[in-house]
């Protein structure tokens, strides 16, 4: 006997992509789930795959299909690391930052697309010395930061010392906007290529996070004035923003007493998988064991108690770079009447000096060697209006000192001394050829 079945309907343009949803779903989905005769998850297992709730699992497979059926900018956001990432990693990442809430995980993609429109026209700034508006060496000078080997999962190890960060420097050589600049920069630029570096070397490395410490020595609480806040809150936004879910640890080591009393009330405020990265150590014995405990020897400065360069050594290094120079000396001149620095040559070297400044009143600067005579001068005042939003101005007050001796960089203000000027002095040492 013939049956005769029903011909199929005619399939509707949604069909092809169903069909890819489906078959990528079935595909990543299988792996996420968590076991249910294993113990509780840890606090810095939830939301990760293999750890997901059934409702998780839920919500990852609608995001999923909503990244692929977007597409374009909106998936580049997402993948803001590249597909090294992996899917399950990468969505979970999303996921975690809005408590596996799809609605509110869509709008925060969405929300970082538009902050990430105008950096991406700029190819997320590659060049650093462009994004700032002078050397990145310089900069750091002011503002000690580095990247420092790979922790033993993998992470990249960030040591960041905002105990000595010179704010009054940093203004005088670019605008925070400049700084948000090279923030792009560095994520999209560095720490990203870092990752891809441990993926390539490691094909079981997949949480593309950092393990910061944060080093308090030196901090006072008159450092954390308005201006130094808004640089690290500009910064910190972007980062929960556009980057979520990348921090997978952090040490605040060598904590003032009065961080550390601070510290004990927002504690109190956090959730428990926010508050469980989160450590703060103030005896050096004690942060140095801990720091060993997740880094090898070799990764760590020896400052921070490992085998490799100090950070001193590091950022001497990375100060040379570029230029063909030796070394760059950097130094800060409050001018309230008048106000000078030495700087000592050796035989065979020659000095450029560069001043950098937001002041709109200006001082007459001059050069003096040994015996008093005038090498070289110049008046140095910012020929913008004043703004917070403009870059400082810069001014080369020489090119070619030579060495040795000890000159004397001297400036006389124009506003008088009820008033008080910054000006950055920059020295680019250089072997004389």
């Amino acid at each position: 006997m013939t049956v005769n079945t029903p011909a199929s309907p005619p399939p509707s343009p949604l069909s092809p992509l169903r069909g890819v949803l489906g078959g990528v779903r079935a595909l990543s989905v299988r792996a996420l789930g968590r076991d249910p005769n294993a113990s509780p998850p840890q606090p810095s297992d939830w939301g990760r795959p293999g750890h997901l709730a059934p409702e998780e699992v839920k919500a990852f497979g609608e995001f999923q299909m909503e990244v692929i059926k977007r597409g374009g900018e909106f998936r580049e956001t997402v993948y803001c690391f590249g597909e090294e990432e992996g899917e399950s990693n990468t969505l979970c990442r999303w996921l975690r930052a809005r408590k596996f809430h799809l609605a509110d995980t869509i709008k925060m993609v969405e929300e970082a697309t538009v902050a990430r429109k105008e950096p991406r026209e700029h190819n997320f700034f590659p060049d650093g010395r462009a994004a700032l508006g002078c050397s990145p060496s310089l900069y750091l000078a002011q503002y000690p930061q580095l990247y420092s080997g790979f922790a033993k999962n993998g992470c990249p190890v960030f040591i960041s010392k905002p105990g000595v960060i010179d704010i009054d420097a940093i203004e005088c050589i670019t605008s925070v906007e400049g700084i948000l600049n090279y923030h792009w920069h560095i994520m999209c630029h560095d720490y990203a290529d870092r990752l891809r570096k441990a993926k390539a070397a490691n094909s079981d490395f997949s949480k593309f996070e950092c393990l910061c410490v944060l080093d308090l020595e030196h901090l006072t609480s008159s450092q954390l004035n308005s201006r130094t806040l808004h640089i690290i809150k500009v910064q910190a936004f972007v980062d929960s923003l556009c980057f979520p879910e990348t921090m997978h640890k952090m040490l605040l080591v060598n904590a003032p007493s009065f961080f550390s009393l601070s510290w004990s009330l927002i504690k109190g405020w956090l959730d428990a998988r926010t508050a469980s990265k989160i450590e703060v150590i103030s005896s050096r014995k004690s942060w140095e064991a801990r720091l060993l405990e997740l880094v090898d020897s070799d990764q760590l400065p020896s400052d921070y108690g490992g085998k490799g360069p100090s950070t001193t050594e590091v950022f001497k290094r990375e100060a040379a770079k570029g230029d063909d120079m030796k070394r760059r000396v950097s130094h800060l001149l409050h001018v309230r009447n008048s106000g000078s620095h030495l700087i000592t040559l050796e035989k065979g070297e020659i000095a450029e000096v560069m001043i950098h400044t937001r002041s709109l009143s200006g001082a007459k600067f001059e050069i003096l060697d040994s015996t008093k005579a005038t090498l070289a001068a110049a008046n140095v005042a910012h020929k913008g209006t004043g703004a917070d939003t403009e870059m400082p101005s810069n001014i080369t007050l020489a090119k070619s000192l030579k060495g040795p001796g000890t000159l004397k960089i001297k400036a006389v203000s124009n506003s008088g001394m009820f008033s008080s000027d910054k000006f950055l002095i920059e020295c680019i040492i250089r072997d004389d050829k």
